[in-house]
């Protein structure tokens, strides 16, 4: 297996051990090294051979975002995972724009960590093995980037230990389900069922389809997409 190798552009010693510290836990991965300011970082970057940068943005001096901004502009397409506690809109928006290939808001566990690794490295190792993509293939790599632009964290109310027995309930059933039937089954209210529905639907993880009856209201029945399940990963 071919090493990514990785530099840690993180001001706070503690988080940056961590950080190293995940990452030991993953295969496929070397950390090059660690650099605690963004000013400094970019100077390395002229003498590293390096493949992954998981960056901060709040630092002393310059941030993170300004960092990004000086990488694309020197043309270098190096990947960028973002791992800040910074959550607002403009922030987000820009790492992206600037093509962050991630973005981890702090504080996270292990496992959306672990996830975003592992797909990052899932992702590069297809896209060397390929000379060539067709329609389909494109077209799958510009869903995963809209979700990520769209949503950088489930949305608000939203739990990621009820969306995992929504899915777990949803592995279990054979065929198409209504949103009554899966609420009843889990013992959740309608309305909150209907939340998390319309999270997968938006994720395309399922599609619904809609029936209407000679009387009464519509009915939605949704499919699940057992092969789009890589989509969750980072909300799981």
């Amino acid at each position: 297996m071919t090493l990514i190798n990785v530099m840690i552009v993180e001001d706070d010693p503690m988080v940056a051990e961590f950080n190293k510290r995940y990452l030991e836990q993953i295969d496929g991965f070397h950390l090059v090294r660690i650099i605690h300011s963004a000013d400094n970082a970019f100077t390395y970057l002229q003498d590293e051979t390096l493949d992954l940068l998981l960056l901060d943005i709040y630092m002393p001096g310059s941030t993170g975002l300004e960092l990004i901004e000086k990488i694309r502009k020197s043309g270098s397409l190096l990947d960028i995972i973002v791992i800040s506690a910074a959550r607002d809109a403009d922030s987000i928006k820009k790492a992206l724009r600037y093509g962050a290939v991630d973005y981890l808001i702090k504080p996270f566990e292990f496992q959306r960590f672990y996830q975003a690794l592992t797909t990052y490295r899932e992702r590069t190792t297809a896209e060397k093995e390929k000379q060539s993509f067709n329609q389909a293939e494109v077209d799958q790599l510009l869903l995963n980037r809209t979700l990520i632009e769209k949503h950088s964290s489930l949305p608000k109310g939203l739990t990621r230990a009820t969306l995992q027995i929504v899915i777990d309930k949803i592995e279990t059933i054979s065929g198409d389900f209504t949103t009554d039937q899966l609420a009843n089954e889990i013992g959740m209210s309608r309305v909150s069922m209907r939340k998390y529905l319309h999270f997968l639907d938006e994720i395309d993880v399922l599609s619904k389809e809609v029936s209407y009856g000679s009387v009464g209201r519509p009915v939605f029945y949704y499919t699940y997409h057992s092969k789009n399940e890589n989509l969750l990963r980072r909300f799981l």
